[in-house]
């Protein structure tokens, strides 16, 4: 059994997808993806192959070629599941104060808003208020909604502007 999930350092698991992907890689090619320096490159393949999770051949006297372990295998197949299932629960924390959100909206019989923002936490807000067909707005006009950290805020933009 592998140990924690937190033992594997970022670079770590860098360097197992970029030898995953192409196991003929040389550490200064490696070292050029990863943006880190050639020894570090060289330490952590050390730490990977100690862990067991690469193996080392030599295809020539200057020549090697590093492969993943069935260990390596199962410990990069681990962290991208993880980061899956960790996404998908930020998705469905933010589908789920959006729903609240728009139920409230439509309790108030407000039909359409203007949404600020172009990230994928607005592109939830914008699939929650089409599915409960509130309309969406091109200008900021009446009701805005927008995200600040990670909650959902309401607007209320009378589009008329004051003089001071």
């Amino acid at each position: 059994m592998l140990g924690p999930m937190t033992d594997v350092k970022q670079h770590e698991y860098d360097l197992l997808n970029e030898i995953a992907q192409d196991s003929m890689g040389t550490q200064a090619n490696l070292s050029d993806r990863l943006g880190i320096a050639v020894g570090s490159v060289n330490w952590y393949i050390k730490r990977l192959i100690q862990r067991g999770w690469v193996k080392v051949s030599h295809l020539d006297r200057t020549r090697l070629k590093y492969d993943l372990t069935t260990e390596g295998m199962t410990v990069l197949s681990q962290r991208a599941l993880l980061y899956a299932r960790d996404s998908l629960k930020v998705y469905s924390e933010y589908r789920k104060k959006a729903k609240i959100l728009v139920r409230d909206l439509k309790e108030q019989g407000i039909r359409s808003v203007y949404i600020e923002g172009e990230d994928e936490v607005m592109d939830i807000m914008r699939l929650t208020c089409i599915e409960n067909e509130i309309l969406l707005s091109d200008v900021p006009h009446g009701v805005v909604l927008k995200a600040v950290g990670q909650e959902f805020q309401i607007l209320i933009n009378s589009g008329i502007k004051k003089n001071r």
